[in-house]
């Protein structure tokens, strides 16, 4: 197992400190450094060979460096084929590259940058096959129900054979990850969803003839490390909330999407529902983050002093090829609540606990 370290922009960190934070991952024996992507923060392929330089400082070679995940909806299947390829070029092949649907199913997104109505499950089918037969073939002529490209070329030499993860969560799109992708991106799982998140991979797997164990599985799992409990929690919590409950009370229609339906495939729709009714009425983030269900918290993630991190941290890991430790910071804009984490669930510690 491949244990990683995910940092992300709210831990507020300017350039020097990602570089610091990079060259001590190297040095705390972890084995890869990975990001999000969010629209309007810092291009994440960037910001991928950054770390991968400062790590090579400390690391012959560097570690390895991944995104999971870019939502697609904001560059063309040609313009991630050159840009992740140039990355895994620059890098020597450390380089996996992971993408999603983001909010593509919701019409209030597609708005925002003129899409048309479409299936986010063929939207994701036709990205994949065009990505990968370019950065694997160096060319494609491929026609899908939303992505076309004809004749399309790739002239980096030797061609970047990157790794491509997709971001599933559904059983759909597990499916499809397992028949298309080289890897599938999971969030916010307890070990029982991973467990069955793997079946899911295996049916697509096995409907085109492929070995699920060739499809690797990724997961960051959330942790915030504090010596005072409560803070700790609520910065978990703040972290969980918008994507359990996103930022509006959805409809019912929204609630078999995306993160909510994820939530509630793992038996927590009564508690989020409560929680909507909280904020119907009114109710601040403060007051919501406060009043969130502890239960759910330590189901996908860890909050609290750091002599326990390593071992839930493991817990949670059970069925994963990539888990990666995803810093929440309860002193965001420091270096200290992320090397805290960092420190608590290094490489060395959390396999004393498997």
């Amino acid at each position: 197992m491949d244990i990683g370290i995910g940092l992300d922009p709210t831990l507020r960190l300017d350039i020097e400190q990602q570089k610091e934070m990079s060259r001590e991952a190297a040095r705390l024996g972890y084995q890869s450094i990975w990001t999000p992507e969010v629209p309007g923060q810092m291009d994440s392929y960037q910001v991928c060979l950054m770390r991968w330089a400062a790590s090579n400082e400390i690391v012959d070679g560097g570690l390895e460096t991944g995104i999971a995940v870019s939502p697609v909806m904001w560059r063309t299947p040609m313009a991630f084929a050159m840009t992740g390829g140039t990355v895994s070029h620059m890098t020597g092949g450390k380089f996996i590259m992971g993408i999603g649907a983001g909010g593509a199913y919701r019409p209030d997104v597609r708005r925002t940058i003129g899409l048309p109505k479409m299936s986010a499950l063929s939207l994701m089918r036709d990205y994949i096959s065009i990505i990968k037969e370019l950065v694997n073939e160096g060319k494609t002529d491929y026609e899908g129900d939303v992505g076309i490209m004809k004749g399309g070329r790739m002239s980096i030499n030797p061609l970047p054979k990157t790794p491509v993860y997709l971001g599933a969560l559904g059983p759909k799109m597990l499916q499809l990850a397992g028949e298309l992708a080289d890897g599938a991106a999971l969030n916010w799982c307890a070990p029982e969803q991973v467990a069955w998140s793997r079946d899911r991979i295996a049916e697509g797997a096995e409907k085109v003839g492929r070995d699920p164990s060739e499809i690797k599985v990724s997961e960051y799992i959330r942790i915030c490390v504090d010596e005072d409990e409560d803070r700790a929690r609520i910065a978990l919590a703040k972290a969980t909330m918008q994507y359990a409950l996103g930022a509006t009370v959805p409809t019912e229609k929204e609630r078999s999407f995306g993160y909510r339906a994820h939530f509630e495939r793992m038996g927590f729709t009564s508690e989020l529902a409560e929680l909507d009714e909280m904020r119907k009425k009114g109710a601040s983030r403060d007051e919501v983050a406060d009043a969130f269900p502890v239960d759910l918290l330590r189901t996908v993630g860890y909050f609290g002093n750091a002599e326990n991190a390593a071992a839930e941290f493991a817990r949670i890991s059970k069925g994963l090829d990539h888990t990666i430790v995803r810093v929440v910071s309860s002193r965001p804009g420091t270096v200290d609540g992320t090397l805290d984490v960092m420190k608590a669930c290094s490489p060395e510690k959390v396999r004393a606990n498997f």
